[in-house]
């Protein structure tokens, strides 16, 4: 408990922890903004979902600013809050203290990741807390539409988007997990957070081509958009469950591996 309090406190006296979730709150207030100049017009079938009819929902403002999140920017930040919680203090010369102290390092580790779960989670929440505010606000709260047809009254589309939110919330922590494993080792933050934004991006293009697709089972970035299950009639839970075991294996595997070179770092590096 105390390393999760100190930990707490170093992440809300950083600057870049408030720029980080400032980024994503200005998210909706694009979208909102985006969506009262556009002007009406059919739907594309290579539009996202949910986008097209964004100024008849407040509701869609929190799906369409989901999507973003899901496609690049929560796994962004994920990686950079990962990368940062031990490479920084490496660069500082701080992690040498912690590391000569007689607390478990496993403790340590964990403490760490928690922390930067808690900050992926937090700026999440803040992005559904404003999206819906502002996006009712500007476009009134209306029953949801469902990929399938089928209409959802305001109050259970809410329980879904929240579910929604947590699914990609679960997706962003396997970015996170790649930078604080390779933050063990590297001692740079930019480095972690630029290997584990690289394994993301380049996940994502392999499963464009179908010439891939065996990989799709395996790789985390392939179920960025499974959310979009919760919102089809029935829901389709099997890809779901999929996806969220997928997640944990990724976590557990790499929180492991960075478990085995936290554990075995020597305090003189």
């Amino acid at each position: 408990m105390r390393s999760l309090r100190l930990e707490l406190v170093k992440i809300l006296n950083q600057k870049r922890t408030y720029v980080g979730w400032l980024g994503l709150i200005l998210l909706p207030v694009i979208v909102i903004a985006a969506g009262a100049l556009e002007k009406p017009r059919p739907a594309d079938p290579g539009d996202p979902p949910f986008v097209t009819h964004i100024s008849q929902n407040g509701l869609l403002v929190m799906l369409s600013v989901l999507y973003a999140l899901a496609s690049f920017l929560l796994p962004i930040i994920a990686a950079m809050g990962g990368a940062s919680s031990v490479a920084s203090e490496a660069e500082a010369g701080t992690l040498k203290t912690w590391l000569s102290r007689p607390v478990s390092r496993t403790g340590v580790l964990l403490a760490k990741w928690a922390m930067a779960v808690l900050y992926a989670l937090a700026g999440a929440a803040m992005v559904a807390v404003v999206a819906l505010v502002a996006g009712v606000a500007a476009f009134g709260l209306h029953p949801l539409v469902t990929l399938s047809g089928t209409t959802l009254q305001a109050p259970h589309a809410l329980e879904l988007i929240g579910a929604a939110y947590l699914l990609v919330v679960a997706g962003a922590i396997c970015s996170l997990t790649i930078a604080l494993f390779i933050s063990t080792f590297s001692g740079s933050s930019l480095t972690a957070a630029t290997i584990a934004i690289a394994v993301f991006t380049v996940l994502s293009i392999l499963n464009l081509f179908s010439v891939f697709d065996f990989m799709k089972p395996y790789t985390y970035s392939s179920y960025r958009f499974v959310f979009l299950n919760l919102f089809r009639y029935p829901i389709y839970w099997q890809p779901i469950r999929q996806a969220l075991e997928n997640y944990a294996v990724t976590v557990g595997v790499l929180l492991l591996a960075a478990w085995a070179v936290f554990g075995r770092k020597d305090i003189l590096t």
